[in-house]
């Protein structure tokens, strides 16, 4: 399997970032505790620091609005996952237990302030590519069974058959949740300016290191940028 960008995605955004984790043998069963105290305790902390208001001014965010602004897709109606973790979190709704892998991405993703998400590797069908879609690849949401076609000109996360991630990390696709019964997956870190490509290194470290010490897992990483556009998994 090849992790791939297409080299038009970098003509919009030149600047972007992934960093990539392929684990296997992974351990996804019960609730770890530790990971969720751990995300319970970010949640005080961001509570206590940040609020709706201005949340959407903060460069790390803001870059997020800028990218989706620029395919189409009106930020106060579609938001990027770590802009929708931070309002929930912000209302005051505790991020519930989903599984271990979801769980500590979740938390490394409200801990950098960075989009994180990815796939159960074995129900990916080919490569995986992240795309400008061209309005007729199909996509079924996450726990749904309704298909639709990602609009033409957005940025999308595909397999040789069908969009994985809607509006690049909008929203996720059924077939490729991860569950408990999950052990080999994909996992990516998003970095745009002013995150650099340092960062996105040690927040996928970072990852790598919770999935080692809860899952039980070894990891392999790999970092996507204009000059390394793919990587074979």
């Amino acid at each position: 399997m090849k992790f791939k960008i297409a080299p038009n995605v970098f003509e919009e955004f030149p600047g972007l970032t992934l960093g990539v984790v392929f684990a296997n043998q992974v351990d996804n069963e019960g609730e770890d505790t530790e990971v969720l105290q751990l995300i319970r305790e970010k949640e005080k902390e961001i509570r206590a620091n940040y609020n709706t208001e201005t949340l959407s001014q903060i460069p790390r965010i803001e870059s997020w609005r800028r990218a989706y602004s620029s395919f189409g897709a009106k930020p106060k109606k579609y938001k990027s996952s770590v802009e929708s973790l931070y309002r929930m979190i912000l209302k005051g709704v505790d991020l519930r237990h989903i599984n271990n892998i979801v769980d500590i991405y979740n938390y490394i993703s409200v801990k950098h302030m960075i989009p994180a998400g990815g796939d159960d590797r074995a129900k990916v069908e080919g490569d995986i590519v992240l795309k400008f879609a061209d309005g007729e690849e199909p996509f079924v949401s996450l726990n749904s069974r309704e298909k639709e076609a990602a609009k033409q000109g957005e940025v999308i996360y595909m397999d040789d058959k069908e969009v994985l991630c809607r509006r690049w990390n909008w929203r996720e696709c059924d077939k490729t949740k991860m569950t408990e019964e999950t052990k080999e997956v994909v996992l990516v870190i998003e970095g745009l300016p002013p995150v650099d490509s340092e960062d996105v290194l040690n927040i996928t470290e970072d990852l790598c290191r919770l999935i080692r010490e809860h899952c039980k897992s070894e990891t392999q990483i790999a970092i996507l940028d204009k000059a390394q556009r793919e990587v074979e998994i």
